[in-house]
């Protein structure tokens, strides 16, 4: 065999293995008998002196080979240079006896072509995602002024099962409880919501115009996501709460102090929710109005309220920033329209250095008095009062204050106090009697509380009072409180008017006609007027109903007053 045909991939001196169809095990046994053959024959050669072989003359490999290896061309060698070969072939070797052992690939063929390189192994799909359960809805960085995010509210100490003053504490935030309840059908539920609220199952809660978002954890290892939805006020309800505000400037200070003024929320624009204007929307399969998630979150939005009430007037639809600056701008505009209208003019007096001025004794004239400021149209409005921790009512102090300035606008205008001639007792059933609404509420309670308590009577007292002084004033709690004999006339020809009217005939006592059926009674005041009163049949429990008026008939006008003798 030529040796210069004998070069292949299996390294140079090795003969016979590069064919086309030589196999990998047959490329590295010949690699590994020229290895062989080279290490013997340099242990045979002496280290010095060691002359160049001439080249193109082939020997034996080794023993039992029979393969001749081609000597290169005689030229000084370096000591070091057979260890370096023997090292690269050794190496080759390792790498073609690496490759001879591998298991043949299915994607390659058996024929002794050329194998092309290895395919990479395709990346497995990645895994699908493992769905996890939501557990929270705040995202802190998406808040703005129309959207605020605050985090859970840990869970409150000791049982308290029904104590509504661990959710609220201010009166906003028990009104908003009270819209809650009184809206509930169901009262197992707000129990159990108000457990789920003190045990901290609700998440992070998220307030937009209109809306309460948050996740409540109930029985399931998912959370479920709730809502409560509550109309948003429009445009000229806005205008009309703006316009309020404005006009004292103390309710400004007092929303600053995270306080709401109890005249505020009066203003005629419902900014607090009433009995059913919560709409509770829950992903449990529970159908309850509300179910027990609702409420939970309804009992921890009332302790957003209580200490922020902006979060009342943002699920109103406006924003803290968005309102501050409309009232900044009603000001600026109010203030500026003010010092135009306003002209500058001189007070009327008479200067001291004037005045001293002026020689002594019986010459000696002062100038007349300036005339009386005019009187004001209408009674100032005292300043609003904020609610404290275990301080006065608010709401009281306002309706004592705006009373005490109503009382002095008519002394100025008439020159008298006609309220200063009542008594204690008739004073505080006036104040009762103006505080807006009817019946002893919620809100009127403490006031009718302390009033009666103040005059020594008792609030059911108080609030009978109350209804005879709406219906007829100071003469009408007269007519309440003190039966009298009126003299013949007036009132001995009411009862032929009544049977003229096709009435019974009603049994008369004093100055009372009373119903056969004891259900409807006629009182005749001192001032001439009839006021009707109404009670349960068989109870001797007269409330005044109805409006005074001159003629007896009319005064029965709406009452019930068929025959039942």
């Amino acid at each position: 065999m030529d040796g210069s045909a004998s070069r292949g991939p299996g390294g140079p001196g090795v003969s016979g293995a590069a064919g086309p169809t030589a196999r990998p095990g047959d490329v590295a046994r010949e690699a590994l008998r020229a290895a062989r053959a080279q290490a013997r024959e340099n242990a045979r050669e002496p280290d010095a002196g060691r002359a160049a072989r001439p080249g193109g003359v082939a020997r034996p490999a080794g023993p039992g080979t029979g393969d001749p290896v081609l000597r290169r061309p005689s030229r000084p060698r370096d000591p070091g240079t057979g260890d370096r070969t023997a090292r690269e072939r050794a190496r080759f070797v390792r790498e073609s006896l690496a490759d001879a052992f591998r298991m043949p690939s299915d994607d390659l063929p058996s024929s002794p072509a050329p194998a092309a390189p290895p395919r990479p192994a395709p990346e497995p799909d990645p895994a699908p995602p493992t769905p996890v359960s939501p557990r929270s809805m705040g995202a802190p960085s998406r808040d703005g002024d129309h959207r605020r995010t605050f985090p859970a509210f840990p869970a409150l100490p000791g049982p308290g099962e029904g104590e509504q003053s661990r959710f609220a504490e201010t009166w906003w935030g028990h009104a908003w409880v009270a819209a809650l309840e009184e809206g509930a059908l169901d009262v197992k539920r707000l129990a159990r919501g108000r457990g789920y609220a003190q045990q901290g199952h609700v998440d992070a809660i998220t307030v937009t115009p209109g809306l309460v978002l948050a996740y409540v954890q109930g029985s399931r290892p998912r959370p479920y996501r709730v809502q409560v939805r509550l109309r948003t006020l429009g445009e000229e309800e806005w205008d009309r709460f703006l316009a309020t505000a404005v006009d004292r400037p103390a309710y400004i200070a007092a929303l600053l102090d995270k306080e709401m003024p109890e005249s505020l929320a009066d203003c005629g624009v419902p900014l607090l929710p009433g009995p059913g204007d919560l709409e509770p929307h829950c992903s449990c399969p529970d159908r309850a109005h509300p179910c027990k998630h609702a409420a939970a979150l309804c009992y921890q939005t009332a302790r957003l309220l209580d200490a922020d009430p902006f979060v009342l007037l943002l699920l109103r639809g406006r924003g803290e920033r968005e309102l501050l600056d409309a009232l900044s701008r009603r000001n600026a505009t109010r203030a500026a329209r003010a010092a135009q209208e306003q002209e500058p003019a001189d007070l009327p007096g008479v200067r001291a250095t004037e005045a001293l001025a002026l020689g002594g004794g019986a010459a000696r004239r002062l100038p007349p008095l300036p005339a009386p400021l005019p009187v004001p149209p209408h009674p100032g409005q005292p300043p609003a009062y904020p609610s404290a921790p275990n301080g006065p009512d608010s709401f009281a102090l306002d309706q004592l204050a705006t009373d005490a300035a109503a009382r002095a606008h008519a002394l100025l205008v008439t020159g008298r106090d006609e309220i200063g001639e009542l008594t204690l007792w008739q004073d505080a059933v006036r104040l009762a009697a103006a505080r807006p609404g009817s019946g002893v509420t919620l809100a009127t309670r403490s006031l009718y509380a302390s009033l009666a308590s103040a005059a020594s009577r008792t609030p059911s007292e108080l609030a009978r009072a109350v209804a005879a002084w709406r219906q007829g004033g100071a003469d009408g709690l007269t007519v309440l409180e003190e039966p009298w004999d009126p003299p013949a006339g007036r009132f001995d020809r009411a009862r032929p008017l009544l049977l003229a009217a096709d009435l019974p005939a009603f049994r008369p006592w004093r100055n009372h006609l009373t119903h056969p059926g004891g259900h409807v009674q006629l009182r005749f005041g001192r001032d001439g007027l009839w006021y009707p009163y109404e009670s349960e049949p068989g109870h001797d429990d007269w409330w005044p109903r109805g409006t005074p008026d001159p003629d007896p008939v009319g005064a029965l006008t709406g009452l019930g007053t068929a025959d039942e003798s």
